[in-house]
């Protein structure tokens, strides 16, 4: 009977493992594998929406402008190093980008309760940016990976910027797979959080389409000239999930130049009118963007890396195979279990499991990323 006991397991857990190394994105990719991760990102992300509102809107965020760089694969947490071009120093992040601290906080508590790096950076940034909202709810798939390299120079030409025009909008949008309905639902993002004065700054005081006391409210916080880093709210709420962000832009009093485009008589009028009187319909398209963007070429399978630190690259070292396989429990369908594979050296078993490494590469030489 233990025979087949552990024989079940055996299997259960080569398919589980062999899911994470080969298939596409699911909503249940850690389920048998670490079922406490996602309740664990959650209260950390709460946690620290709690000490500071603003940090829902950075961490969504962060999500947007890491998938617009070469898909959703963790790239903007990577540091500068003599081998990486880090994204945080790409004109949409510099002294902009924030909520750093909060993933590398969801980092070790997850790998904690995990027992070891399991889930990675890149669906961190996914699961927080869902959890933060406090609005729409929907599966966020799982199953990326991290890149090992970053890229300024394509951060800089892929994230849009609050001063492009409808057009430019459209186009950039459309260079990651998404539409318009994607572009005005998704901008919809900014119905939460903060813009500094140096990316509103030429709309409130050169732009036409503007309601002229919502400019001039602006312009006092936001000379001609100096105080780059001051904030003024994307909209009205800027703590809570509503539709008020479109209500301003149909009164004009969008904050950046390109949240007043979406309703500056082109084809996204509709649609902005639609999301400013039924939240029901914003939210809900709301979601399905967040999850066709989160699609934007993940890594999977064999690509990439688990990053031990998500501010790190790669860095191979050769260890020594553990003694014993297995030093924390198995989590399987959402129960623990202290059952133990053979710890022999030739055992492939082992190896995935204790170095979270694909079934294919249980038997080769035992590299793995080390922080």
């Amino acid at each position: 009977m233990a025979s087949s006991s552990f024989l079940f397991l055996h299997v259960l857990v080569m398919l589980s493992l062999a899911r994470m190394a080969f298939s596409d994105l699911s909503n249940d990719f850690y389920d048998d594998v670490c079922p406490e991760a996602l309740p664990t990102i959650k209260q950390v992300v709460e946690d620290a929406v709690r000490q500071e509102r603003r940090m829902g809107a950075s961490l969504l965020r962060l999500h947007f402008h890491d998938c617009f760089v070469n898909g959703c694969d963790a790239s903007i947490l990577l540091d500068q190093t003599s081998t990486i071009d880090s994204e945080k120093t790409a004109r949409a992040n510099n002294n902009s980008a924030r909520g750093f601290e909060v993933i590398d906080k969801i980092k070790f508590e997850v790998d904690k309760v995990c027992g070891r790096p399991v889930i990675s950076c890149a669906d961190i940034l996914a699961v927080a940016a869902h959890d933060s909202l406090h609005g729409p709810t929907w599966e966020v798939p799982l199953g990326r990976r991290d890149s090992t390299t970053a890229s300024r120079t394509t951060a800089n030409n892929d994230i849009p910027t609050p001063f492009m025009d409808l057009p430019a909008l459209i186009d950039n949008f459309k260079k990651q797979g998404l539409d318009e309905e994607d572009l005005v639902a998704l901008s919809g993002g900014h119905t939460l959080g903060f813009a500094q004065c140096s990316t509103f700054r030429n709309r409130i005081y050169n732009d036409t389409n503007i309601d002229s006391t919502f400019a001039s409210q602006r312009q006092e916080n936001c000379p001609r000239s100096g105080s780059d880093s001051n904030l003024a709210s994307l909209d009205p709420t800027p703590a809570l999930f509503d539709s008020k962000y479109f209500s301003n832009l149909v009164s004009k009093k969008g904050l950046l130049h390109s949240d007043q485009a979406l309703f500056s008589g082109g084809e996204t009028d509709e649609l902005v009118k639609t999301y400013s009187t039924n939240l029901r319909i914003f939210s809900k398209d709301f979601a399905e963007s967040m999850i066709k963007m989160g699609n934007i070429k993940p890594l999977t399978g064999n690509q990439g890396q688990i990053r031990v630190d998500c501010r790190k690259g790669p860095q191979l070292t050769r260890r020594r195979r553990p003694q014993k396989a297995f030093d924390a429990p198995l989590h399987i369908g959402g129960s623990s279990s202290s059952a133990h594979a053979s710890t022999h050296p030739q055992d492939p078993l082992s190896a995935v499991l204790k170095a979270k490494i694909s079934p294919v590469k249980a038997a080769e030489d035992f590299y793995v990323d080390a922080a």
